[in-house]
């Protein structure tokens, strides 16, 4: 059977075809203000890329914020297609924490990817991916600059407000003051850190745990969250399609 997993998110829309197991491709690109056009694009970037038809699909499945915008057979929860992902991916994981463009995922496993419990943020951009847009605006870096210049930090510098609106302003203060740009860069990257940290305490995750979504690329948010957490986690090669993938596989 081939199928189909387009995931839809706030930030990004995914594509994932598999046939009996076997990823056979997957397309990724920005969802922007036409969920539903981008998912057509990607389902075709995949299709192409696989070497097939559409005719060929046995089905399709959709997930994420606008799957419901999405021309499928099926639609499935955010939450349990990342932990069917996950699971695919990594057998063994017991976890899993997902940071996207505008909310926070921490999900417990049983074995075979089924949920057991989980904790969502997604009334606050802290935590997010959309805080760490911001603030690299106010930074004048990119997303990619994080990992380096966390790497570079110095000193501790500590941001004391979770919410965007104020941090941003507390940012600029701390650049007024001359602070550093790595040393800014790895309080963003803590705040963030310590809001996922207080969720996966909260709900008890124990390893393996699995970091997905876009912000699991940030390698700066990345090693400071195993440090917070005393232990690694295990991250996909592409972190941003685990959604689509456990879509695909919900038959």
């Amino acid at each position: 059977m081939i199928t189909a997993g387009i995931d839809v998110g706030s930030q990004s829309t995914g594509v994932v075809i598999q046939k009996d197991g076997q990823i056979l491709s997957f397309a990724l690109c920005l969802t922007g203000i036409d969920p539903r056009k981008r998912a057509k694009e990607s389902l075709k970037e995949a299709l192409e890329k696989a070497s097939l038809s559409p005719e060929k699909l046995d089905c399709r499945i959709a997930t994420g914020y606008s799957r419901h915008q999405v021309e499928a057979d099926r639609t499935v929860s955010e939450i349990s297609a990342q932990a069917k992902g996950a699971a695919f991916l990594f057998p063994k994981a017991r976890g899993l924490i997902d940071i996207g463009g505008q909310d926070t995922k921490v999900v417990l496993l049983s074995s075979g990817g089924k949920v057991v419990d989980f904790l969502m943020n997604d009334k606050c951009a802290a935590g997010t991916g959309r805080f760490l847009e911001l603030m690299a605006q106010v930074l004048e870096i990119s997303l990619t600059d994080f990992g380096k210049l966390v790497a570079q930090a110095q000193r501790e510098v500590e941001l004391s407000s979770t919410c965007a609106v104020f941090a941003q302003s507390e940012l600029v203060g701390l650049i007024a003051q001359g602070k550093k740009k790595e040393d800014l860069s790895r309080a963003v990257c803590q705040a963030v850190v310590d809001q996922v940290a207080n969720m996966v305490e909260r709900i008890g995750l124990v390893p393996p745990v699995v970091f997905t979504g876009g912000v699991a690329k940030n390698q700066g948010v990345a090693s400071l969250l195993e440090k917070r957490l005393g232990f690694s986690l295990l991250i996909p090669p592409e972190p941003q399609i685990t959604a689509a993938l456990g879509a695909s596989l919900v038959l």
